[in-house]
């Protein structure tokens, strides 16, 4: 034996820098992804939507994201949810999510909440905390509570309208709520907002497409027919709109609007060049 062969021991994450983020980091410049990483972002809805908004912020570096979902995995995701596997099939939803986030950055805040939002009961989820908040759940009250509690507490809040009975995720849109036609789902969370004296301020993902079946029958219920493309399309449209506005120095406009910034903005508003 040489005499220096004898070397420390140096942990495998120790040797070399994390390439977890290098190529986001490359998209967006470092002081961008660095924004990336201090934001908190709360999510209401695990399911086709909620759960591929829920992926795509942790591949993308946000540092705290937060899971609400009361509901458990069951046979019938399967075919569109990304959380839903043979082996997660009578889990909590939110359970799993955090649990996979933290297989994918171990160095993420994977927070969850296995609750039911109500009106009476928004309030305990704290999203005065957050810097965004995203709306994928399917109950009309609860989204125009989350909705409406977010502006209230002045947290930038996207919501997504109806995917269901729809097979073309081209035709997917993100527009103010107010511009919103052709979405069932849609027209009665504007009625509710109205009520609330709420008319416009809400960024929302939302289709025109006409449905393509009424749905079907589900444990005595009508539910709708759905396959992935949609709803997760509609799940990394939000997703995307949070990571936007998050890899600039704040502005409201940036996140009232959901301006779609360029690579060149990004960089001239982050570090100066150009």
């Amino acid at each position: 034996m040489q005499e220096n062969s004898i070397k420390p021991y140096e942990p495998e994450a120790q040797k070399k820098p994390s390439l977890l983020y290098q190529r986001t980091q490359a998209l967006i410049g470092p002081q961008a992804m660095e924004r990336i990483k201090g934001k908190k972002v709360i999510v209401f809805g695990a399911g086709g939507v909620g759960g591929y908004a829920i992926e795509a912020l942790a591949r993308s570096g946000v540092g705290t994201v937060t899971t609400v979902d009361f509901d458990v995995i069951e046979e019938s995701n399967l075919n569109r949810q990304i959380f839903a596997t043979r082996q997660s099939i009578g889990r909590e939803k939110a359970d799993v999510a955090a649990v996979r986030l933290k297989s994918i950055n171990e160095t993420i805040q994977a927070k969850y909440a296995t609750e039911k939002v109500t009106p009476e009961n928004i309030r305990l989820f704290l999203i005065e905390r957050y810097d965004y908040v995203i709306d994928a759940v399917d109950d009309v009250k609860a989204k125009i509570a989350i909705i409406s509690y977010a502006l209230e507490k002045g947290v930038p809040v996207i919501s997504c309208m109806g995917t269901g009975n729809k097979l073309h995720p081209e035709l997917l849109q993100v527009a103010d709520i107010s511009r919103t036609q052709g979405c069932p789902l849609a027209r009665a969370v504007r009625k509710g907002l109205k009520e609330m004296g709420i008319t416009e301020g809400v960024r929302v993902v939302y289709s025109e497409e006409a449905p393509v079946t009424e749905g079907i029958s589900e444990d005595g219920k009508t539910v709708p027919a759905s396959a992935v493309f949609v709803p997760a399309t509609a799940g990394l449209l939000m997703a995307a709109e949070v990571f936007r506005a998050g890899a600039v120095p704040p502005a409201p406009e940036d996140w009232s609007l959901g301006q779609r910034v360029p690579r060149v903005d990004v960089e001239e508003k982050v570090t100066g060049t150009g």
